[in-house]
């Protein structure tokens, strides 16, 4: 009676399974999000510490309280500013 051995192969050098998420788009959609992502944080905390290096007069004559100042930065990066 004979037995037979069955091998499995993996094969690294010719990178298969990330060239088929790549060309479904994955990769691309992935590295968009994240971009967008680091944009709209860097946008956040920049309106934050402009908004914060104003004095309470400055903040007052926008019609800003200071306790408003991370909404306003949330709501700039939703796009609702």
């Amino acid at each position: 009676m004979k037995s037979e051995t069955t091998m499995a192969l993996l094969d690294l050098n010719h990178g298969t399974a990330r060239s088929n998420a790549a060309s479904n788009g994955r990769i691309p959609a992935l590295l968009g999000s994240l971009n967008s992502f680091f944009a709209r944080r860097a946008l956040y905390r920049q309106t934050v510490k402009e908004l914060n290096g104003l004095s309470d007069r400055d903040l007052a004559d926008l019609g800003i309280n200071r306790l408003e100042i991370t909404s306003i930065a949330t709501a700039a990066v939703n796009g609702k500013a």
